[in-house]
């Protein structure tokens, strides 16, 4: 009877505690661009930089990431042309998704949102990881939109169109847990370790993370990665987005549609004439790579780049070279 008692209070105390944080967070860290309504879906956070008369470059996120993902090259990218960066849906300062999380709807989210925004075409579409499926589904959707792609990273398509059984493994575990985190977001779990991270801790929130998620990595300690790469004013806004429950509902979400969203992009082909650059990590497979080079193959405007000495978060280690990528790529395309 005293454990079921104990239980509940840490569970009532649990839940306060997250009550409380969300209100606080949501004072702290108001969104910094303007929510949008998109017609049938969820009201989508727009964050623009630079002059709306410049031409316009579009960011898109990695599958767990946000608008804060390209917090480093952003502002580099608005010294000279109109920067764009938003939040899909469940993400970031973006509501709940309202339809199934395929590539047709968040593609067509993404155009409602820059036509609610009257952010006007073309675009140069920049994007990170599972985003380069989206921007390739929406040059192929939208052609006369779309100037230029830059995929940074790229999220495999082959590989995922028809995955082995571990690959499915490896994704039912990640959804399985990013559902898990939901459940631990409620009752302040979450918010508890990513606090203690952002504070300088690691230690706690590992065993945390991994107390919480049994066998396997969990979405926690994955997270603690990633967030340490971010800059560090970005850190806790992150933390306090990632404490919410719908976060990791949105993160099960996009994994669990992986699989048909990379065979739907196959059947979406980008046109030949709109130009693709492709940046590559360091740390890519020959596999990813061979897979790269493929998209370019007979393409005039075409160009892969391996970048040494960098990891999957390109972005975030040289936002230098990605912003001086996106530059030059403009200057081709006018």
């Amino acid at each position: 009877m005293l454990a079921l008692v104990l239980v509940a209070v840490l569970l009532v105390g649990g839940w306060l505690f997250q009550q409380a944080g969300d209100g606080l967070d949501a004072r702290r860290y108001p969104p910094p661009g303007q929510r949008l309504a998109v017609p049938g879906g969820a009201n989508l956070h727009v964050y623009e930089q630079g002059s709306p008369s410049a031409p316009t470059v579009v960011f898109e996120a990695g599958i767990s990431g946000s608008s804060l993902s390209w917090s480093n090259v952003q502002p580099l990218v608005a010294r000279f042309a109109h920067s764009v960066a938003y939040d899909r849906a469940g993400l970031g300062w973006s509501d709940g998704a309202l339809t199934p999380r395929t590539v047709a709807n968040m593609v067509s989210e993404l155009a409602a949102a820059l036509d609610a925004g009257k952010i006007t075409p073309p675009y140069l579409l920049a994007a990170h990881s599972f985003g380069c499926l989206l921007i390739r589904a929406f040059a192929s959707t939208y052609p006369d939109r779309t100037a230029a792609l830059i995929m940074v990273d790229p999220v495999t398509i082959a590989g995922w169109v028809n995955p082995d059984p571990q690959q499915l493994r490896r994704l039912n575990t990640g959804a399985r847990l990013s559902r898990r985190g939901a459940l631990l977001a409620r009752f302040g779990v979450v918010r508890a370790a990513l606090s203690l991270l952002v504070a300088g801790g690691t230690r706690i929130p590992k065993l945390l993370a991994r107390a919480s998620a049994g066998q396997g990595n969990s979405v926690i300690e994955r997270l603690i990665g990633e967030v340490r790469k971010l800059p560090v004013a970005a850190q806790p806004i992150v933390g306090s987005h990632w404490s919410r429950s719908r976060s990791f509902t949105a993160m099960a979400a996009y994994l669990e549609c992986l699989p048909s969203n990379a065979r739907a992009a196959v059947a979406m082909p980008v046109p030949s004439q709109i130009p693709m650059i492709i940046l590559s990590a360091d740390t890519a497979t020959e596999a990813e790579l061979a897979e790269r080079t493929s998209w370019i193959a007979g393409r005039e405007h075409a160009q892969h780049i391996q970048v040494p000495g960098t990891g999957h978060w390109l972005q975030l280690e040289r936002p230098e070279l990605v912003a001086g990528i996106v530059r030059d790529t403009l200057l081709r395309v006018r």
